[in-house]
């Protein structure tokens, strides 16, 4: 009955003094708001970072291998000098992994570079991510084709001037007819359209369907890579377990190849998906670690107003509280009773900050492509840390009031 009579106690002085109320609990609805919209915004921009860079860009189970390291590393300086004076990969390194892996795995160069399309018709499409790779660049990629087909292995080692659009490519250059079988041209050199990609989605606003891919071996070398080099190989293993034997063994074969010495250090970059993603997770981390001290502020500040409205309040019952000690009411009643209400101002205030910060979610995750989302425990920690505060703020107010004299009290105007 101690706990009920002190929220019921809390609830009149919310409803009698509604104004007061919500100017002393401002502080923890600010604090819990920013909680649940800022920890809901990193997850979604988590997961939809991983999620896209993963599958779109490179790709699930992957080792990819270039010249120097897609994202920053710990790296010593002499690492980060044999990197930059590392040569180009080569078609050869290509055809060396390809030759020597032995785990289940597929292989494929890439090169890239943004060009203009145009069509017999006259239609253009500028700054298309053309890309040069082998045959098994879709599987690796998980590019699944809409219409038409992928180019096959043998039109690859040919060097077959053949390409796959992306969808709005297709759309803008051809309109509503059919483009397989159509050409192109890229820098006045014609091309065959065999497929066109599935919608890829967009990244950050920007659309991944502005895309041609074609083989690295055809005249798309002349503008992608200068000939006989690529930007980076990309292998595929067959499951999660062959990631990291997979890479062990790529780097094994290319320090042979390249003929490094025991002590020498590496003269390029082999990384798994984990580890291109590493710049990511550190970011994601500080923002993790920098979230409750941004948070303690609004909640210090909130704490600090509750303690000031309690105190007022154990003032204003100060006739009460004597006679509810001179009736038999100990230290423990009396402490308990103003720490209850204490922690259910602030668990209220928390709650509004929850139902606000839902309420902003919400519409984030409606207006941008971020799938932000509450997690259950981030509410819970909302409500956690509104009763907490309520409870820290109520321990001076609780004593002051658990330790005046009956006598006093009751004498008290």
């Amino acid at each position: 009955m101690r706990i009920l009579e002190g929220v019921r106690l809390a609830w009149d002085q919310m409803r009698t003094q509604r104004l007061k109320s919500f100017f002393s609990l401002l502080g923890v609805i600010v604090g819990v708001m920013f909680l649940i919209v800022v920890v809901s915004i990193v997850e979604g921009m988590d997961q939809y970072i991983r999620g896209t860079l993963t599958e779109r860009f490179f790709g699930v189970n992957t080792v990819s291998v270039n010249r120097t390291p897609r994202a920053p590393l710990s790296a010593s300086p002499e690492q980060w000098r044999a990197w930059n004076r590392a040569p180009r990969l080569t078609y050869e390194d290509y055809e060396r992994l390809r030759d020597r892996v032995s785990l289940p795995a597929v292989i494929s160069p890439e090169s890239d570079a943004s060009g203009e399309l145009e069509s017999d018709r006259g239609r253009k499409v500028e700054n298309v991510r053309i890309v040069g790779a082998g045959a098994e660049i879709f599987d690796i990629r998980n590019w699944k084709l809409e219409r038409g087909r992928a180019f096959t292995r043998q039109e690859a080692e040919r060097g077959v001037p053949v390409l796959v659009l992306g969808k709005s490519t297709a759309e803008v250059l051809f309109e509503s007819t059919d483009p397989i079988g159509q050409r192109v041209r890229i820098r006045g050199f014609p091309y065959r359209v065999v497929g066109v990609l599935e919608d890829q989605g967009s990244f950050l606003g920007q659309s991944l369907n502005n895309l041609a891919v074609g083989p690295a071996l055809s005249p798309l070398q002349s503008f992608t890579a200068p000939r006989g080099r690529v930007d980076q190989i990309i292998l595929k293993a067959e499951g999660p377990d062959y990631v990291i034997p997979l890479w062990e063994e790529v780097v094994e074969i290319m320090r042979v190849h390249r003929r490094l010495g025991p002590g020498e250090l590496d003269n390029f970059a082999a990384e798994t998906t984990e580890e291109s993603l590493s710049l990511w997770e550190r970011i994601s981390q500080i923002l993790f670690m920098a979230l409750p001290g941004l948070v303690g502020i609004s909640l210090v500040v909130g704490g600090i107003v509750i303690m000031n409205i309690m105190l007022v309040s154990v003032m204003e019952r100060t006739r009460e509280i004597g006679i509810r000690k001179a009736l038999g009411a100990r230290r423990a009643d009396i402490l308990a009773q103003v720490l209850i209400e204490s922690a259910t101002l602030s668990g209220v205030g928390a709650l509004f900050g929850i139902a606000i910060g839902v309420g902003l979610t919400v519409i984030v995750g409606t207006v941008s492509p971020l799938p932000a989302a509450v997690a259950p425990r981030w509410i819970l920690l909302g409500v956690s840390l509104g009763v907490v505060v309520g409870i820290v703020s109520g321990v001076y107010p609780a004593s002051r009031a658990a330790r005046l004299d009956p006598v006093d009290a009751l004498r008290y105007e």
